[in-house]
């Protein structure tokens, strides 16, 4: 749906053929998910630290969260601004747990180790450790700018993704209208979405006979290393876009 409501936009101002869709994650989903649709509307798709469905642990991770909102008295089951509340308990919950899964062990260890706010244990359950401190701001910052209702839709539909599902399970049958060249990009230290899960998409890609080509970048970052500088990820990308130029211009 959300594929076919950006093309529709493209529609609306006159976009009849892009030279790439680049996404991330979800993003990345949404790219592929453009390649399979509407193949003959781009020429590239960039599918970084993404997966052509979701593992099985991605979607318990996901009901979790979405319990966390759900069963915040104030969530008045969705119907919260008519009530001017905010689940702000179940978005922090959601939040903290969800951003653990985006970062790497060793990144995270890294950071912030075993760092104390205070030298000696205080012996109860408040804010003892960094981290902690550390995913309570992620927690209180994300329930101020996210909707809720929002977050349930976008991790349903994460849950819901899996075009081989309209081929009795076949990734290889679902990738084979694909017309565009394909980048795959992922991360070595992203266990959310992890380069295995690239690979597979890969594999289908490959079998299908489609033009593909497949990155796979050392990080220390854990899942969000798509959003974060890195001088390589950035140097591929930048290449791979220069070529889409030269290409565009001959």
């Amino acid at each position: 749906d959300w594929v076919e409501s950006q093309s529709m936009l493209a529609d609306r101002f006159g976009i009849d053929k892009w030279a790439a869709v680049m996404g991330g994650s979800l993003g990345g989903m949404q790219a592929l998910q453009w390649a399979i649709d509407k193949p003959q509307r781009l020429k590239h798709a960039l599918i970084i630290a993404s997966a052509p469905r979701l593992s099985t642990q991605n979607i318990a991770f996901n009901d979790v969260a979405r319990q966390a909102i759900l069963t915040d008295p104030d969530f008045c089951q969705g119907q919260y601004a008519q009530q001017q509340k905010i689940p702000r308990r179940g978005l922090r919950i959601a939040r903290m747990m969800g951003h653990i899964t985006y970062l790497a062990e060793d990144g995270l260890g890294k950071k912030f180790g075993r760092q104390m706010r205070q030298p000696n244990y205080q012996y109860d359950y408040n804010v003892e450790f960094e981290v902690e401190s550390y995913l309570r701001y992620q927690g209180d910052k994300f329930a101020e700018v996210f909707d809720a209702n929002s977050y349930l839709l976008m991790t349903k539909a994460l849950d819901y993704f899996d075009p081989a599902r309209d081929y009795d399970g076949n990734l290889v049958a679902a990738v084979s209208a694909i017309q565009a060249r394909i980048l795959i990009a992922s991360f070595s230290s992203d266990w959310r979405f992890s380069p295995r899960r690239s690979q597979e998409l890969l594999d289908a890609l490959v079998a299908a006979n489609k033009p593909v080509q497949y990155i796979a970048l050392k990080s220390a970052h854990g899942h969000d290393a798509f959003l974060m500088e890195d001088a390589d990820y950035q140097a591929a990308i930048r290449i791979y876009f220069n070529n889409i130029a030269t290409e565009l211009t001959q």
